[in-house]
């Protein structure tokens, strides 16, 4: 074993008993940033080159700073995006959110789909979209400033930038001073902000110290933003439209019914993630 190997493992174990969820995938990553190599490639860095800068990024995510936050960088289905404090670190179960809306965008007779993402903080969203669906037109709101600015990055960077538009707002009035686009879009998406107030205290430290308040919490049932989301849905959805929505696993049995019929809904639904929890419900607009 060489040197970078061993210290890895040590450093393994001491994520570990700081309660860091994926301690040697973390510290692999960590000693792949530093010494600017893949993690299938660690073995071949020589003794002499070892870094002893490893030691300060593996102290940091020790105290529980996101490990993108140490890196720069975050993975989205085939995304890179730059991400850093101030904006929301995309994570894995949003990835079968996307898979359900590219599916049901991919489904549809429109040559041209017309989506929008509200609460896109660093984009990811907009970007998978744009990308795996390549000719639909997103449109993406974000509210914060910072957050904003770190989709700025990443869609500017992005070689389907033509196709996304990318503006600041609130996404529970987003586009009501547009009527041009209200009953246009195909389907609108969002992972906002879903956590209730009451339960700060059991969010993990990566997202409770680190990620924005306002992509975390969202009223005492931590459901106000969604209910907000729903009513700006059916403003900007054709008939036939749909809409899908992240939100708590302990959620599933409660948002569906936020999409009522008497609103003009059908087909509300809950959907599990990869882990076999409830992770996202849809609707679909009723037709005139």
């Amino acid at each position: 074993m060489n040197l970078l190997l061993a210290e890895v493992a040590q450093a393994t174990q001491r994520l570990a008993a700081a309660g860091v969820p994926s301690p040697r995938f973390d510290a692999e990553e960590l000693a792949a940033y530093v010494h600017e190599v893949k993690r299938g490639e660690l073995h071949t860095v020589a003794d002499s080159e070892f870094d002893a800068r490893y030691w300060e990024v593996i102290s940091r995510r020790e105290a529980r700073e996101p490990l993108q936050h140490i890196t720069g960088r975050a993975f989205f289905r085939y995304l890179e995006l730059q991400v850093g404090p101030g904006v929301f670190v995309p994570r894995p179960e949003t990835e079968s959110v996307v898979g359900w809306a590219i599916d049901a965008l991919r489904s549809m007779d429109v040559a041209e789909p017309l989506v929008v993402d509200l609460c896109t903080g660093s984009g990811a969203i907009a970007l998978a979209l744009a990308q795996e669906v390549p000719r639909s037109r997103v449109h993406a709101v974000e509210l914060s400033e910072q957050a904003y600015a770190w989709a700025r990055r990443n869609v500017d960077t992005s070689p389907d930038a033509a196709r996304i538009n990318l503006v600041q707002g609130d996404a529970t009035t987003a586009f009501d001073d547009q009527p041009e686009l209200h009953g246009r879009f195909d389907l609108v998406i969002s992972n906002p902000p879903y956590i209730p107030l009451t339960e700060w205290e059991y969010v993990a430290p990566e997202a409770r110290d680190h990620d924005p308040q306002l992509a975390l919490f969202s009223g005492e049932d931590g459901l106000d933003t969604i209910r907000g989301i729903e009513k700006v849905a059916a403003r900007l959805l054709r008939p036939g439209g749909v809409v899908v929505i992240e939100h708590a696993d302990t959620q599933g049995g409660v948002v569906p019914w936020i999409f009522r019929e008497e609103s003009g809904w059908t087909d509300a639904a809950d959907h599990r993630d990869l882990n076999n929890r409830p992770r996202f419900a849809t609707a679909r607009r009723a037709a005139l």
